[in-house]
């Protein structure tokens, strides 16, 4: 039986005064900038609320905010409560992949759906809940990092997902595509070397076959990028895919040099690919919705999602 990505359960979108809860499965968070990230939160009419380790500090790796275990008991509290509406992680970095198997996924899934938001190491979570949950998940903005804190377009596209998300069913990319054409399928992706880590890992799909991929990355030189993506190749992740959507590839080399390889390595799949589509590691990061049915125009630049992102 040939796998493929299918529409997943989308949770319900959000309303003034529904709790959402700020956890921070990865790295380390400053406090002033978490602080300024509840102030954005509380001034949508959101209530807040910040789980017991977000703000500390591993005792050997400066790199985690905390133990594994303390992160995976902040992740797990908060999607089990069932007073918190969504989980917004504070920021990326690394350690997802260091806590993930410490999460009972059976209580998860009785808890039922509710949104998560996170990017770059979150992937693995994206991942994760994907196919341990089955449900649609924002790769967006983190509360707690200078993008969401100081720029209105992310803080303005992410709101809008979460309480209006069928304002924003259609995406734009101002970048041109790679490869043209037309293609449907199910949103999928994030962070590309966070993806090439998670290879072969126990919650990561073997296969994007019917998919659309959604790939950026930041500060990778370009040999780099060539190997994460002849790895998800040869692994075949791209088998059956349906188009790619790249984001942004900030304080990589000049994009010129990037274009050449996205293109060697993708333009072979005989499938559309777009550039420039706003989200990732960027300034004003757009909010892309993973588990929806879409359609990636290349010639036009844009996905335009067959429903909101959100109920």
């Amino acid at each position: 039986m040939t796998y493929s990505v299918r529409p997943l359960r989308r949770p319900s979108r959000l309303a003034p005064g529904a709790r959402v809860a700020v956890v921070a499965p990865s790295g380390p968070v400053p406090e002033e900038r978490l602080e300024s990230g509840l102030d954005v939160l509380r001034g949508w009419g959101l209530d807040p609320v910040v789980a017991p380790h977000v703000l500390d500090r591993h005792g050997e790796f400066a790199y985690l905010a905390g133990t594994d275990a303390d992160r995976a008991a902040d992740l797990q509290g908060a999607w089990c409560d069932p007073s918190v509406d969504a989980v917004l992680c504070a920021r990326g970095g690394y350690g997802a992949q260091r806590m993930i198997d410490l999460l009972d996924w059976d209580a998860m899934a009785a808890a039922g759906p509710k949104v998560l938001v996170g990017f770059s190491d979150i992937t693995v979570l994206h991942e994760a809940f994907a196919n341990r949950l089955g449900l649609a998940t924002l790769y967006g903005p983190a509360a707690a990092v200078v993008d969401f804190i100081k720029n209105a377009r992310a803080q303005e596209h992410l709101k809008a997902t979460l309480f209006a998300p069928e304002s924003v069913c259609t995406i734009p990319s101002t970048g041109s595509a790679l490869v043209p054409g037309r293609a449907r399928g199910v949103t999928l992706g994030g962070c590309l070397s966070l993806l090439a880590a998670d290879t072969g890992t126990p919650h990561a799909r073997a296969s994007a076959r019917g998919g659309l991929l959604c790939l950026e990355d930041v500060g990778e030189q370009t040999y780099r990028l060539d190997r994460y993506l002849t790895q998800l190749l040869r692994a075949g992740l791209f088998d059956g895919v349906r188009g790619v959507l790249l984001g942004s590839w900030t304080a990589c080399e000049p994009h010129e040099r990037v274009r050449a390889l996205l293109l060697d390595r993708l333009g072979g799949l005989g499938v559309p690919v777009v550039e420039e589509f706003g989200f990732g590691h960027c300034e004003g990061a757009l909010t892309i919705p993973f588990g929806v049915s879409a359609e990636l125009d290349a010639d036009a630049g844009t996905l335009t999602l067959d429903e909101p992102a959100l109920r």
